[in-house]
């Protein structure tokens, strides 16, 4: 049987105002978390879980992020950027990221991270979102990796949790799988406390059938990442480490100074 770790107190959700976003930190202050929500501007978050505190940065200037990571044990990353928009996934998906990592100046948090379904087909921006689970496991923290398929599109009957791994499914389109944000956001905040699911990176879809009501045998099936690997357990490897920009190999070197 799997044993859940300590549960980390404060939590800080960045992209807390995205549609996954909002309901990470809804999910997060039902289970009793301290949450802490980043926004670009107080006065428009007012859709957020009114248990949640608000905390003023902007996820693409590092500088900004001292208030927010404070004091937290843990931080659930949902922002993305706009398909196809290279600039934008490199400050956004990448850059939020490490941002958040080099403001934590090395010390240890617990990560869960949500990327996307078919992040490891190349030749689009999805390479940023998986440079930014590269850093993730670089950092030397405790982490889950949620690779989800499209959101919302199941069926009412189409609730149980199906974690897959080795990325297989690039359709680019909702045949590689469905799953309700809702969904997504439980996965991400469950993680936060579970031994099962530290080090695990995972494809997230639905299946027919209800909800399970503990998520921890199902964490407990998948095989966790390999020590000292950039990639996910199973991943294909056709994106080299050592052919990655300057910029990605420098950010990694200053995280992994901290280890």
């Amino acid at each position: 049987m799997t044993e859940k770790s300590s549960k980390p107190g404060t939590v800080l959700v960045v992209g807390a105002t995205g549609s996954v976003g909002r309901h990470v930190v809804a999910e997060a202050v039902r289970q009793g978390y301290e949450t802490r929500a980043l926004v670009r501007d107080e006065s428009r978050a007012g859709r957020l879980d009114p248990g949640a505190q608000k905390v003023v940065g902007d996820l693409t200037r590092a500088e900004t992020l001292a208030d927010a990571v404070a004091g937290i044990d843990a931080v659930v990353f949902t922002q993305g950027s706009s398909y196809g928009d290279a600039k934008a996934a490199e400050a956004v998906d990448y850059g939020a990221v490490k941002n958040v990592l080099q403001s934590l100046g090395g010390r240890r948090v617990r990560i869960a991270l949500m990327t996307a379904i078919g992040v490891t087909r190349r030749g689009s921006t999805h390479d940023w979102k998986r440079r930014s689970e590269r850093i993730v496991r670089a950092s030397g923290n405790a982490y889950t990796i949620v690779r989800p398929g499209w959101f919302d599109y199941n069926d009412g009957d189409q609730l149980k949790i199906t974690p897959l791994q080795g990325d297989t499914r690039h359709a680019g389109s909702p045949a590689d799988g469905v799953i309700a944000r809702h969904q997504i956001a439980r996965v991400l905040v469950d993680s936060l406390a579970s031994d099962a699911a530290d080090h695990l990176t995972f494809e997230l879809v639905a299946e027919h059938g209800p909800a399970q009501d503990d998520l921890e045998p199902v964490f407990g099936t998948l095989d966790k990442d390999p020590a000292g690997s950039f990639d996910g357990v199973r991943d294909q490897a056709n994106m080299p480490a050592d052919a990655e920009p300057d910029s990605v190999r420098r950010d990694v070197g200053a995280l992994t100074a901290h280890l």
